[in-house]
């Protein structure tokens, strides 16, 4: 570390180094391993502070890689069976993203809010900025989505749809006229990116430390513990394991406060740090194939191309909002608190509470409304009385007169930061 350079300068730097390992993540800002995939021994390795550990992950910057990674997401959210459609943001069509009307099976948009529960299986493989690809596995099927240069295919074989699009920011970054970093934003599917959004949400609420050795993916490393300091966070704490050799961040584990099994857990079971082969970037649409052509789209940041599935959140201690959520209507957010236990508030379109569902209502489907009234817990205080809809992870408080109150804090920090804000 630079003689002048602090603790949270080097945090910062941390999270500047993203392996591109993968053209599109997740949603949710917040994903356990299946016991398979648990630490195989501690190996023995010289002492290293948590500092120092943070500085190795900084100054890590694979480029080439491919490997297998298991996610699993278990936020204690009840099975909604059919009904999974009528809560994702691409049910019923993708305009603007898809290119028609009914949208494509193989827009990323749509595919990969699967990976937002369940365990899922991934295979990942990178060689520089330009070249990436992510498959999920299922059983009988496979999803990918490939980055070569300017082109970007995602192939879905289970309904042979593709989706095709310009990656128009590639020939910008080979003239150096865009941060590689910022081509990608979108929700985390991988170790680093996990360690990534974590590390540039630590602040002063924040313990870091370093808790042994582990040997991931048949490579050893230091295990870094990120805890919250402050009390009424639904966070019991952060594991991020460490490449020692590389500082790549191979595994990453968040267990809830209240106890039992991890909310997230993703980590690599097979890494290879070989350049992976070129063909490995190439697609072409298999015969017979509908293929949605995406367009050149604008992105929010300005720069045009595909756009991963963006969930952003505040970052931890600032107490500050990314700028994506905030915008110049009546609806926009707020932040109480800092650190941890920082409550985002909103208002809904019309000011008014939930809608309500029943016969003659028809407000809201009938799986909908049951699976709210399943989450549903009723509270009273100063801000007049609502319902708190509660995950291992994230809870939310909608008003009856039309407020929301949300973030990764228990139902009692939930309600007092209502009650703070009258």
């Amino acid at each position: 570390m630079a003689p002048n350079e602090s603790e949270s300068a080097v945090r910062r730097k941390a999270t500047r180094y993203v392996v591109p390992v993968v053209v599109v993540g997740v949603a949710a800002a917040a994903i356990g391993l299946v016991p398979a995939l648990a630490d195989s021994g501690n190996p023995d390795l010289p002492k290293i502070s948590a500092q120092q550990l943070l500085e190795k992950i900084a100054k890590s910057d694979v480029q080439q890689m491919s490997g297998t990674v298991k996610i699993s997401t278990d936020l204690g959210l009840p099975s909604l069976g059919g009904a999974a459609g009528t809560f994702a943001p691409g049910a019923g069509g993708l305009s603007g993203h898809g290119g028609g009307k009914g949208g494509s099976s193989a827009d990323p948009q749509s595919k990969l809010m699967e990976l937002a529960s369940g365990t899922h299986t991934l295979r990942v493989a990178t060689d520089g900025h330009d070249r990436q690809k992510l498959s999920v596995l299922d059983s009988a099927s496979e999803y990918s989505v490939i980055h070569n240069g300017d082109e970007v295919w995602a192939y879905n074989s289970a309904t042979n749809e593709a989706y095709h699009a310009k990656h128009a920011g590639a020939a910008q970054d080979r003239a150096g006229k865009h941060d590689k970093r910022e081509l990608r934003d979108g929700v985390p599917a991988t170790p680093k990116e996990f360690a990534d959004q974590v590390l540039k949400q630590s602040g002063k609420t924040t313990s870091i430390s370093v808790e042994g050795t582990s040997q991931v993916a048949g490579r050893d490393a230091y295990k870094l513990l990120v805890k919250p300091k402050q009390s009424g966070s639904t966070v019991g704490g952060i594991t991020i394991s460490v490449d020692a050799k590389t500082g790549l961040p191979l595994k990453f584990t968040l267990t809830p406060a209240g106890g039992g099994k991890a909310v997230v857990d993703a980590g690599f079971t097979k890494v290879d740090f070989a350049k992976p082969a070129a063909s490995t970037f190439d697609f072409t649409p298999p015969k017979g194939t509908k293929v949605t052509e995406g367009g050149d789209h604008k992105g929010a940041d300005g720069q045009r191309g595909p756009r991963a599935p963006h969930a952003p959140v505040a970052p931890q201690g600032s107490g500050k909002m990314p700028k994506e959520m905030r915008g110049g209507g009546k609806n926009d957010l707020k932040v109480l608190g800092e650190g941890w236990t920082s409550v985002a508030e909103l208002k809904l379109p019309g000011g008014h509470g939930l809608p309500k569902g029943g016969p003659g209502k028809g407000d809201v489907p009938p799986e909908a409304q049951k699976f709210m009234n399943a989450l549903g817990d009723h509270v009273t205080g100063k801000f007049g009385s609502g319902t708190v809809f509660s995950t291992r992870l994230i809870n939310a408080l909608v008003t009856d007169d039309g407020k929301v109150y949300v973030g990764a804090v228990t139902k009692d920090a939930l309600v007092k930061a209502a009650n703070a804000a009258q």
